[in-house]
């Protein structure tokens, strides 16, 4: 009997009885499950016999053997860690030895035994004349296992589940791979797709290869088919929703006189890229076709200013149109701006946040009102009143991010076919537009405005906190104000880290001439609030926060920005916080601290001292970080991609978009027998108002 994917593990040969057993009570019973469950990374144990250590900061495979095991316990509360002295199996050690230490660990006592033979992998590092791994991954080698599996070859290291050992899932997976054919499954990838790099490729090969490769090349050529295949059937779906929409029909907005009169009326003259852009949204919006477009840019440069002279085409054309902000401080900012620069061209503006009365005399929109209104701001609120909005033809969605697929749907589903735009102030690198946003059109606007501040960024050790206060006392001498960032809200005993509310403490002593604040995400939205506003209205002169200032908020007085522990941020999110100052003429600076003898931080946030590019960093960090959980449930409604780090690859993500295009240009409804699979993927929405989400 040949093995098929449905074939149950009882019937893999060789497969021992006690390891389908302990794959049972996980769930796994068919040789599907296994084949499936792909491994996260891979060691290179071809050269698991090397006879020395050396101190290195690439993380190392060695095969060694355990001579001298102990826990030490120092310091209060009993804490400690377990020692494992080892030298490589080899031999011929010269008496080289490797200290392996788990920190708190005390139970390791019960698994590593002098005489064990080990697989380590870990960054060895010299302390004190003695070379160390702290925390190493590891495996125990029984002479009653067939080693070949798992020393001697490029070997797969899994995401493991309670009660599944690597070693057990690594077996299995090795008989099921042995046991199968070589059309074990069909392809899912079209015929145009094996030439090229993938000549001699299929489905099969490319599974069997990505858990036991033969060569580094032939794993990578794997790993990429597999990407191709899963980036294709994600292609299918967003080019889908997007010809689909454009069938739906929708209304033709034109701007006219009130939009070259707001564009007239500006204090300033916008840039080439807001030009741009805008002109590329009034097009879409003038076709009968509705609009469904990203409008991404740097932090500062102007994506309101474009979202408000777009939302005049919709107003000439006898329709509202709604601006929906994540927050209630950014609704309100933009409130305030609208209530500026639209007011004197005859429009009504109104607001809409909650349920609770504004300050300030901001009067809460109610449904009686709604006739009446051009303009509509507001947060969340919007999406709970049904008679809220009744003649929409444009909505605006701020910081898009933010809002869940439900959420953006259920506003626009208050238009009959309305035009979108969504903006995000988070430069997306060109292959992620194509897949997280593959189904909008893209507008960019990659120019700041010229009256900004220049933004002088340094990255400094932590034991500069001296200088840093009196250099942040000169600047609020002058007027200014300052946001101080943190990565946590208290302390934590496993982190060696400051803390929000221990640094608000700090300052308010280093600074006790001017007023300090705080901020974090477990005040209320009410306190977040009122925090923000003093802060806003200069009645604060610091603002000590986590990562909870909001994106957008203008404070053009703020020029200084200090963030603790800058090594446990993304080059993207260090950028978007720095956003929050250079929005005045005044110089602005940021500084940002890790520890004194973190050189792999200081030369990874080198790119931020030497650029303000936006598109530039986001580039940068998707190569070193991934696109971390940006296609997760909350953006695509599906779970991340499996292959997601090779999104940053433009080439493969061009040639899943154009295979995607070609498929839906000869076959529409997908009724090729090998796309069976991917139908209900692709067809999960119908509607054209749940495709624009």
């Amino acid at each position: 009997m040949s093995l098929s994917l449905d074939s149950p593990l009882t019937a893999v040969p060789d497969l021992p009885p006690r390891l389908v057993k302990v794959l049972e009570k996980e769930g796994l019973t068919k040789v599907a499950e296994v084949i499936s469950w792909l491994p996260f990374r891979h060691e290179d144990r071809t050269r698991d016999d090397l006879a020395s250590f050396q101190a290195s900061e690439v993380p190392a495979c060695h095969q060694v053997l355990v001579t001298k095991t102990g826990n030490k316990f120092f310091g209060r509360r009993g804490s400690g860690m377990f020692e494992a002295q080892v030298e490589p199996s080899a031999g011929a050690s010269m008496g080289q030895l490797l200290t392996l230490r788990w920190w708190n660990m005390p139970f390791m006592s019960r698994v590593i035994a002098e005489g064990q033979r080990l697989i380590v992998y870990g960054k060895v590092k010299e302390f004190k004349g003695r070379l160390a791994i702290d925390h190493p991954e590891y495996e125990i080698l029984d002479d009653d296992e067939t080693q070949a599996i798992h020393s001697g070859r490029i070997t797969p290291v899994y995401r493991l589940k309670a009660g599944v050992t690597q070693k057990t899932l690594r077996t299995a997976t090795w008989h099921v791979v042995q046991a199968l054919g070589d059309d074990f499954t069909a392809d899912i990838l079209p015929p145009a797709s094996e030439a090229g790099e993938f000549a001699g490729w299929n489905r099969a090969r490319a599974l069997k290869t990505i858990h036991f490769a033969d060569t580094m090349e032939h794993l990578e050529r794997a790993r990429r088919y597999l990407a191709l295949e899963e980036f294709y059937g994600y292609q299918l779906r967003v080019v889908r929703r997007r010809r689909a929409v454009l069938e739906s029909g929708g209304h033709a907005h034109v701007a006219g006189p009130l939009a070259r009169d707001f564009e007239s009326a500006l204090p300033f003259e916008m840039t080439g890229a807001q030009k741009r852009s805008l002109l590329e949204i009034q097009r879409d919006m003038a076709s009968r076709a509705p609009m469904n477009r990203l409008l991404h840019g740097d932090v500062g440069s102007g994506k309101t200013v474009v979202a408000f002279a777009a939302m005049l085409g919709a107003v000439e054309s006898g329709k509202q149109a709604a601006l929906m902000a994540p927050t209630q401080i950014l609704a309100e900012q933009h409130f305030n701006t609208a209530r500026k620069w639209l007011e004197p061209l005859g429009l009504n503006v109104a607001l809409r946040t909650g349920t609770r009365a504004e300050e300030g005399g901001l009067e809460l929109l109610n449904g009686k009102m709604s006739d009446k209104n051009h303009i509509l701001i507001g947060t969340h609120a919007l999406l709970h009143d049904a008679d809220l909005v009744k003649n929409l033809g444009l909505v605006v969605i701020d910081e898009q991010h933010k809002f869940g697929v439900a959420q953006r749907a259920r506003l626009i589903q208050k238009g009959n076919t309305p035009d979108v735009l969504v903006m995000t102030a988070t430069p997306i690198p060109r292959t992620l537009t194509l897949t997280i946003y593959g189904d909008l059109d893209v507008s960019t606007i990659d120019e700041r405005p010229k009256a900004r501040g220049k933004i002088v960024t340094k990255v400094r050790p932590l034991t500069k906190q001296a200088e840093a206060a009196k250099f942040l006392n000169g600047q609020l001498e002058e007027g200014r104000q300052a946001y101080l960032v943190y990565p946590l809200i208290e302390e934590s005993e496993k982190l060696d880290v400051t803390a929000a509310k221990k640094g608000y403490e700090q300052w308010c002593k280093l600074l006790p001439h001017f007023s300090v604040g705080l901020l974090h995400g477990k005040l209320s939205a009410e306190e977040k609030d009122f925090v923000m506003r003093d802060f806003r209205a200069g009645k604060l002169d610091v603002l000590v926060s986590t990562t909870v200032i909001e994106v957008g908020v203008d404070v053009p007085n703020a020029t200084v920005m200090y963030v603790h522990h800058a090594e446990r941020y993304g080059l993207a999110q260090l950028h978007q916080l720095r956003g929050r100052i250079g929005r005045g003429e005044h110089a602005s600076y940021c500084v940002l601290f890790v520890p004194d003898k973190d050189d792999e931080a200081k030369s990874r946030l080198a790119i931020l001292e030497e650029t303000d590019d936006g598109f530039r960093i986001s580039e940068e960090d998707l190569k070193r970080r991934g696109p971390g959980d940006v296609l997760g449930k909350a953006q695509s409604g599906q779970a991340p991609l499996k292959f997601a780090e090779l999104l940053a690859d433009t080439r493969l993500v061009r040639l899943a978009r154009q295979l995607a295009e070609k498929t839906l240009d000869e076959d529409p409804q997908l009724r090729a027998p090998r796309l069976a699979e991917m139908r209900p993927f692709v067809f999960k929405e119908e509607t054209p108002q749940a495709m624009m989400q």
